[in-house]
């Protein structure tokens, strides 16, 4: 590794992604004039490692801890060669402040693929990995592009269990706590003035699932975010309302579902009812793909650990009772 001018974003801030790497690998890394010298039993992993660095910083992409995180991972896994070389043509779209929004791992490089190719698309996985916000990404950018003439989100406020009344203020304000991850997205990615511009012309509206009731949705792009907390018949409502120039994402987390214990979930309903229908396309990111603080993944996957151990002991329990029955 001998280029010199990519060399600092390949080390980081006081060295940070280098002393992640030799911690991880148990390696050590040293820069003599330009030439990146490896050292130790897990040389030749290191040495991959940052080959994909360099790549990555001669393409002008950002190397932090969470980068570097998933690149580790990837080698784990053995999935690090489909790491994508050359994302520049990946971008989703371009930020009010012109920052790309590009796909951050190989989970969220096939949700957006998907979402390119599907004219409905469910995007599952837990919290962190992108899923809502690539969604609202990808519905700016076709608004911008003129491919649909309006952007419609929506989520269901199962919270106050569809039930507003009890809250103050107007029918607006009550809803507005529930939209809020919706309102921040699009405050960011198109910018204050063109969301309240654009809303106020009714061509982004924001509403609670229940409002989409009887209507047909036309040459729109609609994103139904928290889909894990709506009930079967407001799934098939909702999939039912696309009309003709219509695209749809449904984004969810079926680890966190909100409803009663006897109300099953619509996104996990509908997944394997719609998985093989011509046009719909279903991502299942993992915890692989949380971009957010590493310690998120961690915890993702300690919770993930512990309910595996909580489903096990409860198939062992039924198993026992279903053996006492037969003696």
């Amino acid at each position: 590794m001998t280029n010199e001018k990519t060399l600092p974003i390949i080390f980081g801030q006081l060295d940070e992604n280098i002393i992640q790497i030799e911690k991880a690998l148990d390696v050590s890394i040293i820069n003599r004039a330009g030439q990146v010298v490896v050292s130790g039993k897990n040389r030749d992993a290191a040495q991959q490692i940052l080959q994909k660095m360099q790549a990555m910083a001669e393409e002008g992409k950002e190397i932090d801890g969470m980068a570097v995180k998933y690149l580790l991972d990837s080698l784990d896994d053995g999935t690090i060669q489909q790491v994508a070389k050359n994302t520049n043509g990946n971008t989703v779209a371009i930020t009010c402040s012109g920052k790309a929004i590009k796909p951050k791992t190989l989970g969220q490089e096939k949700y957006v693929e998907l979402i390119n190719k599907n004219t409905v698309i469910f995007g599952v996985g837990p919290a962190g990995t992108g899923k809502t916000y690539l969604a609202m990404a990808a519905a700016i950018a076709s608004f911008k592009r003129g491919d649909v003439s309006r952007i419609i989100l929506t989520r269901p406020a199962i919270e106050a269990g569809e039930k507003l009344g009890f809250l103050p203020g107007d029918l607006q304000q009550k809803v507005d706590p529930y939209l809020r991850p919706l309102y921040d997205a699009l405050f960011e990615i198109m910018g204050p003035e063109a969301m309240a511009r654009n809303m106020e012309k009714g061509l982004i509206e924001v509403a609670p699932l229940a409002y989409m009731r009887g209507r047909t949705l036309e040459n729109s792009f609609i994103v139904l975010d928290e889909a894990q907390n709506t009930t079967p018949a407001q799934m098939k409502m909702f999939l039912t309302r696309i009309g003709f120039g219509s695209r749809a994402i449904i984004t969810g987390d079926i680890t966190q579902i909100d409803l009663p214990s006897t109300q099953n979930s619509g996104l996990k309903d509908a997944l394997p009812i719609l998985r093989d229908v011509e046009g719909i396309g279903v991502s299942m990111l993992t915890n692989k793909d949380v971009v957010r603080h590493p310690l998120v993944q961690r915890i993702i996957a300690a919770y993930d650990k512990a309910e595996s151990k909580a489903e096990y002991k409860e198939q062992r329990k039924k198993r026992a009772m279903v053996v006492r029955k037969r003696l």
